[in-house]
């Protein structure tokens, strides 16, 4: 097991909330593509709903809706995530409304992490930046005028 581990990518996870439980699927078919081109492999995707006295209950993929089509994503669980994960997750939850938590594998990272891994290296630390986030910032080094008069070196 522990080979296996030295052998993978970076582990994130993501949690989709669907306000109101509105699932339209849109973004299923790209999911699908990232791990059909190996860009990713998925290892948990599992729905929850909130409900409004604040429960979190998994959903079974038939209860999501005739609409979507989910079964590429049948079997997608290794059984790493349970049942406080799912109330760790729903703690990001607005009551009555579902979402996707989704735990994959970096897997186009992961030549680059065998290579660290051999030279001694390992992660401390990660992160993301949320994307407003990001622009916000953007916006504030835009606005604010550069310095005048020479630079001090």
């Amino acid at each position: 097991m522990t080979e296996d581990l030295q052998e993978m990518g970076p582990v994130d996870y993501l949690i989709v909330e669907f306000p109101g439980n509105r699932m339209t699927g849109e973004g299923f078919p790209l999911l699908l593509d990232l791990v059909e081109r190996g860009i990713i492999r998925v290892i948990d995707l599992v729905f929850v709903r909130k409900d409004t006295d604040g429960s979190v209950a998994a959903l079974e993929l038939r209860e999501i809706g005739d609409e979507i089509d989910l079964t590429m994503f049948e079997g997608a669980s290794s059984g790493l995530l349970d049942q406080s994960d799912l109330d760790d997750a729903g703690t990001a939850l607005e009551p009555g409304s579902s979402a996707a938590v989704l735990v994959y594998e970096n897997t186009w990272a992961a030549p680059l992490a065998r290579a660290l891994r051999r030279g001694g290296a390992q992660m401390v630390a990660s992160g993301r930046i949320p994307v407003p986030a990001l622009l916000a910032a953007l916006d504030a080094t835009e606005a604010t005028p550069p310095p005048s008069g020479p630079v001090a070196a």
